[in-house]
């Protein structure tokens, strides 16, 4: 049975691109910027904050990025959890692994103030060992140093962690760092951006990520 999961959050565990879309559309327009259908954001995140801005705004000086980031946070702080929601079956999931006492922790390129406020937010009940976000100095995921981190807080040996994310960048971390990794479908990409990252698993429900874990879900 596994001892550790790592999760990525954003397309993994929640649903957030409304969220993310509706600030980053309110940043935009507050400097003049036209803004995009949120039906557009699925392929703008997966890099952290400043990614997504120059995704949204290519054209924009560094300095102006820092702007729009800048107002981005505001707006988001405070409205990350309005419509943002767990995927179907990811809480019985978390408590399954709970109850199994398999470890679980989080791995997101979102800036961390918003990731502990979202974790604390939607899985008070769960007890993560960690739960980190982008931090300053630390180059974003698919750069393995926010896994390495993780496995310092929480040594376990790595045949026995299993990565799970929605995204080619979560494939990348994980093989990077040398762990068995798992997509999932209900998430922001592609199966085929699965697939193309040889991803070791692809699930389409939770109760099969409990299972890779050696847990009957």
């Amino acid at each position: 049975m596994k001892k550790l999961v790592i999760f990525d959050l954003d397309g993994t565990l929640l649903n957030t691109i409304n969220d993310l879309g509706q600030s980053c559309n309110y940043a935009l327009q507050q400097l003049g910027y036209a803004t995009h259908p949120l039906s557009a954001y699925p392929f703008m995140v997966g890099g952290g904050v400043r990614k997504l801005i120059e995704r949204a705004q290519p054209d924009a000086s560094p300095e102006t990025v820092d702007e729009i980031i800048t107002i981005f946070k505001q707006h988001y702080d405070h409205h990350n959890t309005d419509t943002s929601t767990p995927y179907s079956g990811i809480h019985d999931m978390l408590r399954a692994l709970r109850d199994a006492g398999v470890q679980v922790a989080v791995a997101s390129n979102k800036y961390q103030e918003a990731v502990t406020q979202i974790i604390s937010h939607f899985f008070p009940d769960i007890p993560f060992v960690s739960v980190q976000g982008q931090q300053p100095g630390r180059n974003v995921k698919p750069d393995p140093s926010i896994v390495f981190s993780i496995l310092g807080i929480c040594p376990t040996p790595k045949q026995d962690v299993l990565y799970v994310g929605d995204s080619a960048v979560d494939i990348e971390t994980a093989r990077r760092a040398c762990l068995e990794n798992c997509g999932v479908t209900w998430g922001f990409s592609p199966v085929s951006h699965l697939r193309g990252a040889y991803a070791d698993h692809i699930v389409s429900t939770p109760a099969e990520i409990l299972r890779l874990c050696g847990i009957d879900g």
